[in-house]
């Protein structure tokens, strides 16, 4: 049975990011997650596969997952959606600004994607959830966890928010910011068992971060 929604990962920039293409199967709609770098690189791959991109979206406004934005925007006039408490500094008139929070819903062909917030690294990062797929953006990486020694970060809500993330179902594919990890994606499950950052917000042991300084 064909799946009813596709995440294309595509490699960009010099710092091992990633930018994401959530697609909707059925009708080819698309949203492009984190234009940070080489936005004609991921417009290119959705070019090439005949996908429709009616979206961008921020997770938060790290300089390298949005300033592409602007370009990518002059390219694909989408819609733009973008973490509310956030990414105020980079709202223009022109984009027509879609503002995302917890429980917030965007549309992409026949699929709902739920926006959850999920602060720590910035002050309002977004994770995006779809089926089984969640976009951790820099929260959670494969086998570490995003820094929370960053103006606006913090390691109080950082540990919430992967305390969260570790309560979800182990069926969950993870698609993170970076990657820094040995391989560039892992089902949630596998990431209870070796993630040692997710381990102890499970077993609420806050101060790990802290100590760790990251």
């Amino acid at each position: 049975m064909q799946p009813a929604i596709h995440i294309e990962q595509v490699p960009v920039g010099r710092m091992a990011n990633f930018s994401y293409l959530i697609v909707d199967v059925a009708s080819k709609e698309a949203l492009y997650v984190d234009p940070g770098w080489d936005s004609k690189k991921v417009i290119s791959v959705a070019e090439q596969n005949e996908w429709k991109i009616v979206g961008m979206v921020v997770t938060h406004f790290h300089f390298d997952h949005c300033q592409s934005l602007p370009e990518a925007w002059k390219a694909l006039r989408a819609a733009v959606f973008l973490p509310k408490g956030e990414g105020e500094h980079i709202d223009k008139p022109e984009y027509k600004t879609k503002w995302m929070e917890e429980g917030t819903e965007i549309s992409v062909g026949n699929q709902k994607v739920k926006c959850l917030s999920m602060p720590g690294h910035t002050p309002n990062e977004i994770c995006l959830l779809v089926g089984n797929h969640l976009i951790t953006g820099d929260v959670l990486f494969v086998d570490a966890c995003g820094r929370v020694d960053l103006p606006g970060s913090d390691p109080e809500r950082m540990f919430h928010s992967l305390k969260r993330i570790s309560e979800m179902s182990d069926e969950l594919v993870i698609y993170p910011g970076h990657d820094y990890g040995s391989k560039p994606t892992d089902t949630l499950g596998n990431q209870k068992k070796t993630n040692p950052y997710l381990q102890a917000a499970a077993r609420g042991k806050n101060a790990f971060f802290v100590a760790r300084g990251v």
